[in-house]
């Protein structure tokens, strides 16, 4: 499970929405000076209601990506959830993890159909704790004698390591938020905007790319900070859905209370 299967559907998506804003797609707005009807309405009067103004008006969907993601890396922290392809063994991880740019995050993880593991990163250590489904499925093949021992030992438990060993080094890149939308690419396909719509209550606009067969849709808030709040990948080698949220919001670091166990004293 490496930061890479995450990245990679966010950096795929980058690219192919083309953040140079390239591409003719003419008024955003579809209007024109010789429009009949912008004639009519000024001759109506006072009385007529102003249209609904159109978010991004003027703005190509290229351009509203860029804006979306210069806010997104701009932000501290955000949450982000859904489930991205398990690029070391198939299927896919669920992943719900708060994190900053301080390196700190705090959340869940599991493959699917084969449990889950919370996870927290403060300072220089990483605590996990599994459950015996998470366990079990990642000691297949191993004598029975040492997966029960396995999960006796840990299952439940919080335990701790350093975010500088080996075993935590990807652990620990999962947890930065900097690592995230690392190496994003300028892009110069055209992009295309979509309807309006809502993603949890904020209002969004809906951006449209296409790289070969695969399939990207970004939502992009279109009140407050232009932030990326959806990322749909129907992409043959990378499908997958992340949902942003909490932006700036504190990531609830607190170290697990209680005995830990420590992993690295056990060697």
């Amino acid at each position: 499970m490496r930061r890479t299967a995450l990245a990679a559907l966010c950096l795929a998506a980058v690219a192919t929405a083309g953040l140079t804003g390239c591409g003719s797609e003419g008024k955003a707005d579809g209007s024109s000076s010789h429009d009949p009807s912008a004639r009519n309405t000024a001759k109506e009067g006072k009385n007529t209601p102003e249209p609904e103004k159109e978010p991004f008006a003027g703005l190509t969907a290229g351009d509203i990506a860029e804006r979306a993601f210069e806010a997104t890396n701009g932000a501290s922290s955000l949450r982000m959830t859904g489930d991205v392809p398990d690029d070391g063994g198939g299927g896919s991880i669920r992943i719900d993890m708060a994190l900053n740019k301080r390196g700190e995050c705090a959340g869940t993880m599991g493959v699917e159909g084969q449990g889950e593991a919370e996870l927290i990163r403060t300072g220089d250590t990483v605590y996990l704790k599994y459950d015996e489904e998470f366990l079990r499925s990642q000691s297949e093949g191993e004598p029975k004698e040492s997966v029960d021992a396995t999960v006796a030992l840990l299952a439940g438990k919080w335990t701790r390591m350093s975010a500088e060993g080996a075993d935590a080094e990807e652990l620990a890149e999962l947890c930065d938020l900097d690592q995230i939308f690392d190496g994003a690419k300028k892009g110069d396909s055209g992009a295309t905007r979509g309807k309006t719509t809502t993603i949890d209550g904020t209002p969004a606009i809906t951006l449209t790319a296409r790289d070969g067969a695969d399939r990207y849709t970004l939502y992009v808030a279109t009140e407050g900070e232009p932030y990326l709040l959806r990322l749909d990948s129907a992409s043959t080698t990378e499908p997958g859905s992340l949902t942003f949220s909490d932006y700036d919001e504190p990531v609830p670091v607190e170290k697990p209370a209680g005995d830990v166990l420590d992993l690295d004293a056990l060697g």
